[in-house]
């Protein structure tokens, strides 16, 4: 199971959603990186359930430990293991579905690969997994910030309703991590009215990143871009990546699209900040296509593990939208892609 990402900076996750804890383990980093307790602490609040209505009610603290790999605040350079305890598992509320495949889970195709039945919360494959990786993240973020790179998500589009500018100080605030003030509320309308219908709905992340230097990336199968639609792809609810201008590029013409270059630099960003791989010096920009939840109460067809026809209705505690929780993940994500990048450049360029 490919429960490790990254070449130079590696982290493999643990942990299942209904388990004793979840967690990660961090081997590359390199001694003496500052690993703040209250920083990782401070990330995995921006992801844990229960901060509002717009996302799972399960009352998880999400109290890291970290247990090996740091001394005074600094790594050692030895593997770091960071945990995090669950503490309120309702496994109760899977008990009349546990042989019936939820409709967009991994339910059906984890059986057919693993021979295991339903777990319960979506056991490996639920979004509990993250934790691991916005712990991850943070001691990412704290190398790549040393070296004056930064990292935001934010919510630009939910359902139909999209954002027409982006206010990256209101996005931190707003419950939805909403880029626009002027359709905050009525995503979170949308929302709600979802969510009273027994639904849920989608949406689109944007993410950026500034301060990358030219000269990150490895070409042809190791590319930055590569890399980094690997990390969010990798993220259960998100199904597309696009990066600068995007599947916009497709209706233009090349004298449109190409980024021309003036001796004060490029004219545009329609790549996105990466060009053949390789980081241009320009803000990395991407867009995530988010798909609704896919626990929804109401009733669905499916079959259970014996192939017979069932309905089903998922109880429990779901979030109605995925956008404000993906998002510190996605940045944890484009953390590690990046480090491991800086990292793989340290550790090839010539002396």
């Amino acid at each position: 199971m490919g429960s490790s990402f990254g070449r130079y900076f590696q982290v493999t996750t643990f942990g299942e959603s209904h388990g004793a804890a979840v967690g990660v383990v961090i081997d590359g980093i390199p001694a003496g990186i500052p690993v703040d307790l209250a920083r990782i602490q401070q990330e995995l609040n921006r992801r844990k359930p229960g901060v509002s209505r717009f996302v799972s009610p399960r009352g998880e603290s999400d109290e890291v430990e970290i247990l090996s790999g740091v001394s005074h605040g600094k790594a050692l350079g030895s593997p770091i293991a960071l945990l995090v305890r669950n503490r309120d598992v309702q496994s109760a509320d899977y008990a009349e579905i546990r042989e019936l495949f939820r409709p967009g889970h991994a339910d059906y195709t984890y059986f057919k690969k693993y021979g295991a039945p339903p777990q319960p919360g979506g056991g490996r494959a639920s979004g509990r997994e993250t934790v691991g990786r916005v712990a991850a993240g943070a001691v990412a973020k704290a190398l790549l910030e040393s070296h004056g790179i930064t990292i935001q998500a934010y919510t630009v589009a939910i359902g139909g309703i999209h954002a027409a500018r982006v206010d990256r100080d209101f996005a931190e605030k707003d419950p939805l991590r909403c880029a626009d003030p002027d359709v905050s509320a009525r995503m979170a309308e949308l929302i709600d009215q979802a969510r009273s219908d027994g639904d849920s709905v989608g949406g689109v992340v944007e993410l950026t990143v500034d301060g990358v230097p030219a000269g990150l990336g490895d070409p042809v199968f190791h590319k930055l871009d590569a890399a980094l639609a690997w990390a969010m792809i990798s993220i259960g609810a998100v199904k597309g990546v696009e990066f600068g201008a995007g599947f916009q590029l497709a209706a233009m013409r090349g004298s449109q699209s190409n980024d021309q270059i003036s001796s004060q630099g490029f004219l545009s960003n329609n790549a996105g900040g990466i060009l053949g791989g390789i980081s241009t010096g320009q803000q990395i920009l991407m867009r995530l296509a988010v798909k609704p939840t896919s626990s929804i109460s109401k009733p669905q067809a499916t079959i259970d593990i014996h192939g017979a026809d069932r309905t089903i209705e998922v109880k429990g505690r779901h979030d109605p939208c995925l956008c404000p929780r993906i998002c510190p993940v996605a940045e944890a994500m484009a953390a590690l892609a990046l480090a491991d990048a800086l990292l793989e450049r340290k550790a090839t360029s010539i002396p």
